[in-house]
């Protein structure tokens, strides 16, 4: 069967599979209303078809998980987009956004049995009690605040085991300065001269090339001297000042007398050795007592940081930081000295003893200071932004106006541990009072101008008296920083330990302790016998 509509919609005929035609004469009733017009309808209606088939594909494209499969769906995702916005029906609904953001206490929580512990049990418990909206937002709201209370004290405690472990002396430290300082006492080869009496006009001598060491811990000194001497290019032209306390000096020097590193020239000296330190009241020695005092009156020791319950976490792994012995030690600060202690010098490298050298470091006299006093790496620049990204405001306290009115927050730290010191440019600055000035003001304000530590008040003493060098010459972080990783720091000339894991340490990074370690003799009588590990 066959079907033909006249041009004008008027006539339709029909031929019937028997070729017989069979005219239907149709007749329009009414103008407002045609054939004529339902053609043009039919042809809307098949564009329309055709323009809902391609979003309904569109949105099959895009992933939708839910394709519409009836014209009601269809029209409620028309209807947003031909509105011109589109209206996601995952939206978080307006009643937990209310019940979110209104405060928890922590008291509110306290003894509570019926939080869920974990995802599962809270699911479940959501699942069994159909909870509405609120209801959901109110369990979510207290399992996350009870979880974010229980992370923030099991990081407290972290940071407080990490203190004490860093702060107490091993007793393999303790074991070897024992023994040593028996052995001095017994054995006359352990009593040498140091350096020998012939070698003693080199300690003054400007064509050598010094470097400075001041340390109370003999395994640390141990393997920077030899780190030293053998990467060494031309070891005989090395003389390394080890400056140590009274307590440790027997068993120091018990250690270099038994350990020669021939032909480098090594002088072991206590401070109360030195003329300087002798001579009448020390600036730094006083600082030292006034620190003490105020400290332990207005820090009030580490279980007072930790009981804070309304600290940041990092903000109290700082203050137990700055609670080490390390910063109240007179080694610490005594090389804001060096021009008074070596008179004679005109240059040395000073270094920390939590570092490893791994070149030669005597191409650091040829580099040109342009007249500055200490040449330094900047920690403001470089890959690593978690180690590399200190400036002032990092270590000064800015909310204080006397900070404020003097120092540019922005302006790039740079790093203690191994620094270039220009001694005959120093000595025609006015660094070291400077230095103490500085102290007297924190002192005056209650410990508030920076942490405790010798590196804010050395920022602003070296203020505009930095010279920059290349970052190859010292690594920082390796004592805090756990990405870093052994190819990086092993291409660099010196590695430093500096923050809580030093190598020596049962909680040093196991990947970068063999930076240290390969300094040590096993098979030494005193490293055995002290049952200090080499890895």
């Amino acid at each position: 069967m066959q079907l033909h509509i006249s041009p004008s919609l008027r006539h339709v005929t029909v031929v019937t599979g028997k070729g017989l035609r069979e005219f239907i004469k149709v007749k329009v009733g009414s103008r407002r209303f045609s054939y004529q017009m339902m053609f043009y309808s039919l042809l809307f209606f098949t564009f329309l078809l055709r323009f809902v088939f391609v979003l309904s594909t569109v949105d099959t494209i895009d992933g939708d998980p839910s394709p519409c499969s009836s014209l009601a769906c269809l029209g409620k995702r028309l209807k947003p987009q031909l509105l011109g916005r589109r209206v996601d029906s995952g939206n978080v609904p307006e009643a937990m956004y209310q019940v979110l953001e209104q405060p928890l206490s922590e008291q509110e929580l306290k003894g509570r049995s019926d939080i869920p512990q974990t995802l599962q049990d809270f699911m479940s418990e959501v699942k069994r009690s159909k909870s509405d909206a609120r209801e959901f937002a109110q369990k979510l709201k207290e399992m996350v605040t009870l979880m974010e209370q229980r992370t923030r004290t099991a990081k407290i405690q972290e940071y407080l085991y990490r203190h004490v472990a860093s702060s107490s002396i091993p007793k393999q430290l303790h074991c070897l300065a024992l023994k040593l300082a028996n052995e001095h006492s017994i054995n006359a080869a352990a009593r040498l001269q140091l350096p020998e009496a012939e070698l003693v006009p080199m300690l003054v001598d400007n064509n050598y090339y010094h470097f400075v060491l001041a340390s109370d811990n003999i395994l640390a000194a141990s393997v920077v001297a030899k780190s030293l001497v053998q990467n060494a290019l031309r070891p005989h032209k090395i003389v390394l000042h080890i400056i140590t306390d009274r307590k440790t000096y027997f068993p120091m020097q018990a250690w270099f007398s038994l350990h020669p590193l021939s032909p480098a020239i090594i002088e072991v000296k206590a401070l109360h050795h030195f003329d300087w330190l002798s001579k009448g009241k020390v600036p730094v020695l006083e600082a030292m007592e006034k620190d003490q005092r105020v400290r332990s009156q207005f820090r009030g020791g580490s279980s007072v940081i930790v009981a804070n319950n309304k600290e940041n976490p990092v903000v109290v792994a700082a203050k137990l930081q700055a609670l080490s012995p390390k910063y109240n030690s007179l080694m610490n600060h005594i090389r804001i000295h060096l021009p008074e202690l070596f008179p004679s010098l005109n240059k040395v490298v000073f270094l920390d003893d939590d570092i490893v050298i791994q070149t030669d470091l005597t191409p650091l006299w040829d580099i040109d200071m342009n007249g500055k006093v200490n040449g330094a790496v900047e920690t403001c620049r470089g890959e690593d932004k978690f180690v590399m990204s200190k400036k002032f405001k990092s270590y000064l306290n800015f909310s204080n106006p006397t900070i404020a009115r003097n120092f540019d927050p922005e302006e790039c730290a740079w790093a203690y541990g191994m620094n270039v010191f220009d001694l005959a440019a120093w000595r025609r600055t006015n660094i070291s009072s400077t230095y103490y000035h500085w102290l007297d003001e924190n002192l005056k304000s209650d410990l508030s101008l920076w942490q405790l530590g010798t590196l804010p008040p050395g920022l602003i003493a070296f203020h505009g008296h930095v010279q920059t060098i290349d970052p190859f010459w010292h690594m920082l972080g390796l004592g805090y920083q756990e990405t870093t990783s052994y190819a990086d720091a092993e291409s660099a000339a010196v590695v430093h330990f500096n923050g809580r894991a030093k190598p020596w340490l049962d909680i040093a990074f196991p990947h970068l302790r063999p930076l240290w370690a390969k300094y040590l003799d096993s098979s030494d009588r005193f490293i055995k016998s002290c049952h200090i590990r080499a890895s």
